[in-house]
């Protein structure tokens, strides 16, 4: 394959042909909690400049910042890492609790046969150069996305969005898909007057922010929107400093951020006055196992061709075995140093997760499963079936040591069942050639059932597993196709398992999860972030959803 090295996870799925993005779940499961060395601190709050009441300094990875810019037709909000645009409102939003709740909108339904959705949008809207925002930029931005070869977000269940008056928007369909709603939770909307394609640097949007000052490379400066007509920020302006994590640490201890991210490896070194802000995620590390053999017919995506499925993991009993043996607490206790949360699946604290993903670790039972299935042990301790040595390749990105430790973690564990693991670090561009016949450390979540629909569905744009299941493809159908999202809940959980079928450990063990990874900040004592919801891939943006409610105590 040619011309990868800008392609992130998602473009590459999205090349292969559905979708990506974001209802109630347990409350005791969402946001942060300041793990900190004492009481707060009451000084008020200070900055490098000296005006941290109407002001906060975050530090993100270099990662976080958007190559292409502010733009929700490219990536801005509902790309890679998907979270809410800041500079441009959205249609809807979700609560903490992953609910619902109108933002443009004021009033939405959907058609009987499930193909139309209508929107109301408020008349108070415009952008920040004075001109309002109607329901033809709605449409726009919707129709823009839908026809650009560029964009990140998927909106491919989408026949065409229409203007019907100023005000009324309506959204038409290829099939029933009621979870592209959370897809528009997190897309900006643009205006048609003035969009070009230096759109990107130079935004123009209707949100709680607007862009003050971009110094590529170094950082980001927001300033509240004075127009804006929801509730004015809390937060008048928000200094986004793009660093690595040793810079970011550098910057907490010199007291030069409000905010610094960090992870694991630097969590024990907080510095005096910052609490330890540890924040709640389905950001979920997990391999997809190949269910199919190797030489089946290539996967084809963009004018190129990946070689398909392993001869080890397309025996039901290698992939169930995995799933068993693997003890998901001592990978979080040996790697992430006890700051994450054991994964069995990519949805893991949501309403439509099933409690039937969740199996103890039983290295026994994994040995018996794979001795029942002709899994012989040989002289090296490696198990071979028919000729088949039980040997595989895991690739992992070589710059994420997180995942590497992961990788050999894993390697570790599946030598006390008899699977060889043979470990490559690499970059992103030869880790996509292997997606589909070899072991990956993937990185996946996004707070929407979605997320199950690309990895699980015989045609999701994360099929990596190359599963195809008819009944577990009608499960995800039938709960696509309520017009009350929350009623669709019952079949995402049967999707997974409904007694018989399902891609579950006891069922197809299409993928083997490990952790979900908390997301940690240094933050000063004396700044009150609003609660969080529960984070998605990525860290950084995410955290600041919400900025507008921040306040310095």
């Amino acid at each position: 394959m040619t011309e990868q090295t800008n392609l992130t996870r998602r473009t590459f799925a999205k090349a292969l042909g559905a979708g990506a993005m974001m209802l109630p779940f347990a409350g005791a499961l969402a946001g942060c909690q300041a793990k900190d060395k004492g009481a707060a601190s009451s000084a008020a709050g200070t900055s490098s400049k000296g005006d941290a009441k109407s002001q906060v300094i975050v530090t993100m990875p270099a990662s976080s910042e958007p190559s292409a810019g502010f733009n929700p037709l490219v990536s801005w909000g509902c790309g890679e890492h998907v979270h809410e645009p800041l500079i441009q409102s959205t249609l809807l939003t979700t609560t903490v609790d992953m609910g619902f709740k109108n933002d443009l909108a004021t009033d939405y339904k959907c058609s009987e046969d499930g193909l139309v959705w209508t929107f109301v949008i408020r008349d108070d809207a415009k952008f920040t150069d004075g001109e309002a925002l109607t329901a033809k930029d709605v449409a726009f931005t919707l129709n823009g996305i839908l026809n650009s070869e560029t964009s990140e977000c998927d909106l491919s269940m989408v026949k065409e969005a229409r203007a019907t008056d100023d005000f009324t928007v309506e959204v038409e369909l290829n099939k029933p898909f009621n979870a592209f709603l959370y897809t528009l939770a997190v897309i900006g909307i643009v205006p048609e007057h003035a969009y070009s394609d230096s759109y990107g640097e130079n935004p123009i949007g209707s949100g709680r922010y607007m862009l003050e000052r971009w110094d590529k490379g170094q950082q980001v400066i927001l300033a509240a929107n004075p127009d804006y007509y929801g509730e004015a920020p809390k937060m008048q302006r928000v200094v986004v400093v793009f660093k690595d994590e040793d810079a970011s640490l550098a910057s907490a201890k010199a007291s030069e951020a409000d905010v610094a991210y960090t992870s694991a490896t630097f969590a024990a070194n907080q510095p005096k006055g910052y609490d330890l802000l540890n924040c709640a995620s389905v950001d979920s590390r997990g391999i997809a196992l190949p269910t199919v053999p190797a030489n089946s017919p290539k996967t084809r995506s963009n004018g190129a061709d990946y070689e398909t499925g392993n001869n080890v993991t397309s025996d039901i009993a290698v992939r169930r075995a995995i799933n068993y043996a693997i003890d998901r607490q001592l990978m979080i206790d040996h790697v992430l140093s006890g700051y994450g949360e054991p994964a069995y699946n990519v949805c893991d604290g949501m309403p439509w997760a099933s409690d039937a993903m969740h199996i103890a670790t039983d290295v026994d039972k994994a040995k018996s499963i794979l001795d029942e299935a002709g899994w012989a042990v040989a002289s090296d301790g490696i198990r071979v079936k028919d000729g088949v040595r039980a040997s595989v390749e895991l690739y992992y990105p070589a710059s994420d040591t997180v995942r590497q430790a992961i990788a050999n973690e894993f390697a570790d564990q599946m030598k006390g069942i008899g699977l060889e693991v043979n470990l490559n670090g690499a970059g992103w561009d030869e880790i996509y050639q292997h997606g589909y016949n070899d072991l990956v450390t993937w990185g996946w979540g996004s707070n929407s059932p979605i997320e199950m629909y690309n990895l699980y569905y015989s045609k999701g744009t994360g099929n990596f597993a190359s599963y195809k299941n008819e009944t577990v493809d009608k499960h995800i159908d039938a709960a696509l196709s309520y017009a009350n999202v929350e009623d669709s809940y019952e079949e995402w959980k049967l999707a997974q398992w409904d007694g018989s079928e399902g891609v579950g450990p006891q069922g197809g063990a299409t993928w083997v999860w490990f952790a979900n990874v908390d997301h940690l900040y240094f933050t000063k004592q004396n700044l009150v972030i609003a609660e969080q919801k529960m984070h998605p891939h990525g860290h950084g943006w995410s955290l600041v959803n919400n900025v507008d409610q921040w306040e310095w105590a």
